[in-house]
């Protein structure tokens, strides 16, 4: 009796830590990949399922190797990448940007996407000359020229309270003396330089001489502020350069995105984050936001699929050239074959077709 419960329990023994030895193989076996949500190349169908270039590029390379594997979702990139640092993953297949950097923390395959940082900013109907008479009567342009209207009373007055007694005849008693001081200060600033209006007394033309300083400092500045002021849409289409797209009042971008890392690299300080690239293509569909910038094929990908064609336009101008792969722990075990793998992907011409399934 004592012989058979002690066969019994090392039966038992044998047989649970062999099945525990088992699943553990099964799991060490099964590949952990690594995504986040990426248009057009990890798209979510259902909870289970995904599709996508990157999807059906890994999914072709697993099926042909019979490589078990399982997805583990992230949030974002940075997510991705720190599970890879903590062996928490064993293959990212987002198109992940190469640098020197990255190439020496990990293995990085093959580039199978070019990409670049796009810009994307509000369409116009509208004709110049439509926009041109819109801002003229614009609140904007209003209020410009009440201000400068405000500062030309303010020294006419002045000067005319000093000349209305030594000069009475060029700065006239009553209402009519006040419009003869606008008038002087006006055609001063304009440096116009009628001669009609011209004061006479010492402390006249120390007044004038500060006027005339004065004006030349209002002038300039006003002249740039009405310029922008009545221009400011019209140059939407005309980013040519970092500096012009400094220029404008605010960029979105996609928090911790390559995009946001570009521009606080860069210095920029008018940049507002959201969550997603299509969170930022409504803002800015909106004119909630004066422009984008983010990877170009994604956003690319989105207003057409958003159907934001008349509304946002994607400019020819980019930056940040790049390669992109996908991305595996340093010196793991399965790296050559999938990466060998990858290369003969990128190679057939159905990959050409699956590119121009997704718009690429």
């Amino acid at each position: 009796m004592k012989h058979s419960a002690f066969k019994f329990i090392i039966g038992f023994w044998f047989f649970w830590f062999g099945t525990v030895g088992l699943l553990a193989q099964t799991q060490n076996d099964t590949l952990r990949v690594g995504i986040f949500k990426q248009v057009p190349f990890v798209t979510e169908v259902t909870d289970l399922s995904f599709s996508g270039l990157s999807i059906d590029l890994w999914e072709g390379i697993a099926l042909k190797k019979n490589v078990p594997f399982r997805y583990v979702e992230y949030s974002d990139a940075i997510g991705v990448i720190r599970a890879l640092d903590y062996n928490d993953i064993d293959l990212a297949i987002n198109p992940m940007k190469n640098n020197a950097g990255r190439m020496q923390k990990f293995e990085v395959s093959q580039p199978f996407h070019i990409s670049s940082l796009g810009i994307a900013i509000t369409s116009s109907s509208q004709s110049q000359f439509q926009i041109f008479v819109n801002n003229f009567f614009s609140r904007d342009f209003l209020n410009i020229v009440i201000l400068l209207l405000l500062i030309l009373l303010s020294f006419g007055t002045i000067l005319w309270f000093v000349e209305r007694r030594s000069n009475r005849y060029q700065f006239r008693p009553g209402i009519l003396g006040l419009f003869d001081g606008l008038w002087w200060a006006a055609v001063t600033m304009t440096t116009v330089g009628y001669g009609d209006k011209a004061p006479k007394t010492h402390l006249g033309k120390t007044i004038a001489i500060i006027w005339m300083f004065t004006a030349v400092i209002i002038i300039s500045s006003f002249t740039a502020t009405i310029a922008s002021t009545l221009t400011v849409n019209s140059l939407e289409g005309e980013i040519n350069s970092l500096e012009e797209l400094k220029n404008v009042e605010q960029v979105g971008v996609v928090g911790a995105s390559s995009g946001s890392d570009f521009l606080q690299l860069n210095n920029f300080t008018n940049i507002k984050p959201y969550r997603s690239p299509q969170e930022a293509l409504f803002a800015l569909s909106k004119k909630e936001i004066n422009a984008i910038v983010h990877d170009r094929t994604t956003m690319h990908h989105l207003i057409q699929n958003l159907q934001i064609q008349e509304s946002v336009q994607l400019l020819p101008l980019s930056f940040e050239e790049g390669y992109q792969s996908f991305m595996m722990p340093k010196n793991h075990e399965f790296f050559d074959e999938i990466n060998q793998e990858v290369i003969f992907q990128i190679q057939q011409d159905s990959w050409a077709e699956l590119l121009n399934t997704y718009g690429l």
